[in-house]
């Protein structure tokens, strides 16, 4: 059965961003600019994080939106990206409703989540994690 990464508890979030790290290590690089997954303040310490992941939605709009079809829509929901087909529009950055298309302003192509599950190993506080998507949901 296909898994998506999910915010499993928002409130355990700690703000440390290392599964950002862990994400953008997965392509060689370290800093968060390679990362798909996004973690933010919800407007102070005591408000706590905003965990910014692809939904791995059925019918994705920004797969709807592509042009060239270099986002294909992944079996269980969310997409695959090929990087060859894309021409650098932007559409399906603009048009996830998540904020969870980030863009790779190097290659001018977006970054989208493998649903690989790496950044879960290093969240020490379960925060996040894969789950597996039920059908039809």
């Amino acid at each position: 059965m296909a898994k998506k990464l999910a915010a499993l508890d928002v409130n355990k979030c700690i703000g440390c961003m290392e599964c950002m790290f862990a994400c953008s290590r997965r392509v060689g690089r370290g800093g968060f600019d390679k990362s798909a997954i996004g973690v933010r303040s919800a407007g102070g310490i005591e408000r706590g994080f905003v965990i910014i992941v692809c939904r791995a939605c059925e019918n994705p709009p920004c797969a709807k939106v592509c042009p060239t079809g270099a986002l294909k829509e992944r079996k269980g929901g969310g997409v695959i990206l090929d990087e060859d087909k894309c021409i650098g529009c932007g559409f399906c950055a603009q048009s996830c409703i998540m904020g969870a298309v980030f863009w790779d302003n190097e290659r001018n192509k977006p970054i989208v989540c493998k649903y690989c599950g790496e950044c879960e190993d290093y969240c020490v506080h379960n925060a996040i994690g894969m789950v597996e998507i039920k059908a039809g949901a």
